[in-house]
């Protein structure tokens, strides 16, 4: 008899973690694996937002900081959504939570009801899924592929709409494809949403400033859908701080009081130091990550490159973030040093045996034609790792 309750039974595991936990686990036994399984910039904070941090300590901010973040960090945030996004946002319809993640949460728990439909264009940021499913929604997957992108036609978003559908999640620039939708392409979407005033918007902006197509669109500055759009960003990507665990969202007032008091019953303020040092890095003109920016676009060109070498791997060119994913399913059905290769996990498994690389299975994300590689890594790294796997697919 199993004593624990069937919400945690039915959740899965998020891939991107476990991939990355046996990596960790073959590395402790001496293997030489190359990891390009998490999502993590290898950069280190930025010098200035670190002494902001410093001097916050000094300061004393030490004691509980307000559930949904110090005023001064939200005015930073609405000057941020300004500047960068063109978007009015008031200090009460921003609320700061431990990280992009429990944003996201939040927002679950406080639209979705039993059987509430969620559109996820597929490929989607692994837990997005399991997030809708803990709140009770249902995800809708809609399909895309290398061919187009891995973007969704304003005809898939049309055809997914039922009179159950409340919501649709997605990111961009997009993890795991790298995929940034244009302005025209958020404007057909926003053309479809015009037709159905009851269905919310959760736009996952947290790669915004890791973007090579030198324009970014929020779907929130697109006309008449800033009312219904739930815009949620962070400082772990663009300024290289995962473990300082800061999201926030920008949403219609009503929403953002419903996620603090969720909050409140869960975590309650986020970290008080960390809140002081997002302050200094929001206010930062986001000229300060070009070196930044520009590594990770010479990375993604020299992996489209080397992947492009290798027979039987499909690869699209993606504007932004810092991943690949590349379509593999050319090699499902074939056999290789006496493994048969049935599908994307098995693959995945495979190269991480044969070749010492991790990466993720594409089934994380809802495409199981393909694998997320992460090139946040150094150049001489994912040069051996595209080598190794080269070997191991040949």
């Amino acid at each position: 008899m199993n004593p624990l309750s069937d919400r945690i039974n039915n959740l899965s595991t998020s891939q991107t973690l476990a991939m990355a936990a046996k990596a960790r686990e073959l590395k402790a036994q001496g293997k030489d694996i190359i990891s390009l399984s998490l999502g993590e910039p290898d950069f280190n904070t930025p010098d200035f937002i670190k002494e902001a941090a410093i001097q916050a300590i000094h300061d004393n901010y030490s004691t509980y900081s307000p559930v949904d973040g110090y005023m001064e960090l939200k005015e930073a945030i609405c000057r941020k959504f300004k500047r960068d996004n063109d978007l009015e946002y008031k200090p009460s319809q921003i609320v700061v939570s431990t990280g992009a993640k429990q944003s996201l949460y939040n927002i679950g728990q406080v639209m979705l009801n039993d059987g509430d439909e969620v559109i996820l264009p597929a490929p989607y940021w692994v837990s997005y899924y399991e997030i809708i499913k803990l709140s009770g929604g249902v995800p809708v997957e809609v399909p895309t592929s290398v061919d187009t992108d891995f973007k969704i036609t304003p005809e898939q978003l049309e055809a997914a709409i039922t009179p159950k559908t409340k919501m649709m999640w997605f990111s961009s620039p997009c993890n795991p494809s790298g995929s940034v939708y244009s302005r025209e392409e958020l404007t057909a979407i926003g053309k479809v949403l015009d037709k159905y005033p009851n269905i919310y918007i959760v736009s996952d902006e947290i790669y915004e400033h890791i973007n090579f197509s030198g324009t970014f669109c929020s779907i929130a500055s697109i006309p008449g859908l800033f009312d219904r759009t739930i815009t949620v960003n962070g400082v772990a990507k663009a300024f290289a701080m995962t473990g300082w665990r800061i999201g926030y969202i920008g949403a219609p007032e009503f929403i953002a009081k419903a996620c603090t008091k969720m909050q409140g019953q869960v975590t309650s303020g986020a970290n008080s130091i960390a809140q002081r040092a997002t302050i200094t890095a929001v206010d930062a003109d986001p000229s300060v990550l070009k070196d930044m920016v520009a590594a990770f676009h010479s990375r993604r060109d020299l992996v489209v490159g080397l992947l492009k070498e290798i027979p039987g791997v499909k690869i699209n060119v993606p504007e932004g973030a810092f991943y690949v994913f590349p379509d593999i399913s050319s090699f499902f059905g074939k056999t290789l040093k006496g493994i048969k290769i049935n599908n994307a996990d098995d693959l995945s498994m495979y190269l991480l045996e044969h070749a010492n690389v991790a990466t993720v299975t594409g089934d994380a994300f809802g495409n199981p034609d393909c694998i997320r590689f992460s090139y946040a890594t150094s150049e001489d790294l994912l040069t051996e790792a595209l080598r190794r796997i080269k070997e191991a697919l040949a």
